[in-house]
């Protein structure tokens, strides 16, 4: 037989195999292939397997009943392969050699070389007091690792997880649904902050002092205009002055640097702006909060997320 027309015939024959058969396939039998295509010998094979003899032949019966073929016919001196297994050897090997690569690339990830992104969702007040630096030191240690930024909705950020949308949330955990793995990463406190040279923002204010000040305060369901620190005000018969209520802590910063207005801010959202901010302590007690990390168990056990993770919290801790 013309062995170009019996190469054909035995291609068709495996791919026929691979497409009607796959439920009988166990990828350990297509390591013992490999090694006995390499040995030539059951004994030496099932040495380099960790494996007994008996056990090596039994699944050499199964290899040659998947493949229709004896594979291997006993010899002299160990065994010799058949026309076919002479076929599956290099294709075997590529594909358990993928196979193995890719174990190996989600086992051991390398920053400098890998291609990845991770979807976070968050407030813009992290975003700012966090994402910022991760993703600059991303640039420097993973340049293929990308970030999607994602709008933090607590009503649905369990099946986002679930369905692969959000890779990670950032927020207080107190507040996180059940079912999410968590990390706590740092407590927050409120500071004051104005211009530099405001003419009234002492670094010792009185409760009074601090009422009459010019405020803005952030609303984040928006146009409210109290907080619980007008309680704590009220408690002492006090109310301050709240001229502008704002929607989000990031536009805070800009107008206090710009204006006589103050505010009260998460810490680590000033703590680079000191060239443009007076940052001093609250006179009244202002409960702070805490922020940690979330993620859903489907990425829990991925080399390249939890690199990620490892990142910020060295981040934080720094």
């Amino acid at each position: 037989m013309d062995k170009n027309r019996y190469r054909v015939k035995s291609s068709i024959y495996c791919s026929t195999i691979q497409l009607t058969d796959t439920r009988r396939i166990d990828l350990n039998l297509l390591v013992t292939l490999e090694a006995l295509l390499a040995e030539q010998n059951v004994t030496r094979a099932a040495r380099r397997l960790h494996l007994s003899q008996p056990a090596v032949s039994a699944q050499l019966v199964r290899l040659r009943d998947l493949f229709g073929d004896p594979l291997l016919i006993s010899a002299q001196r160990g065994m010799t392969p058949t026309a076919k297994a002479d076929e599956l050897l290099a294709p075997l090997r590529n594909a358990l050699d993928q196979l193995r690569a890719t174990v190996s690339q989600h086992g051991h990830f390398d920053p400098a070389r890998a291609k990845l992104t991770i979807a976070i969702a968050c407030t813009d007040y992290l975003q700012a007091a966090l994402v910022q630096p991760l993703v600059l030191q991303l640039r420097q240690q993973a340049p293929g690792v990308r970030i999607a930024l994602r709008i933090l909705d607590m009503s649905q950020l369990v099946a986002q997880m679930a369905h692969g949308e959000v890779d990670l949330a950032l927020m207080t955990p107190g507040d996180a649904p059940t079912g999410l793995r968590s990390c706590h990463l740092f407590d927050e406190r409120y500071v004051l902050i104005g211009r530099r040279g405001h003419p009234k923002l002492r670094r010792k204010l009185t409760a009074s002092q601090f009422a009459q000040l010019e405020h803005v305060i952030v609303s984040l369901r928006g146009g409210g205009f109290a907080t619980p620190v007008d309680d704590a005000l009220a408690a002492l018969g006090l109310r301050r002055n709240v001229v502008l209520s704002a929607a989000s802590f990031l536009f805070v910063p800009d107008i206090a640097a710009r204006s006589d207005l103050v505010a009260l801010v998460p810490q680590r959202l000033v703590r680079d702006h000191a060239d443009m901010l007076r940052i001093v302590e609250c006179p009244i007690p202002v409960p702070g909060f805490e922020v940690g990390m979330l993620w859903h168990d489907c990425s829990h056990g991925h080399a390249g997320h939890r690199w990620v993770r490892e990142v910020l919290g060295a981040l934080v801790a720094g």
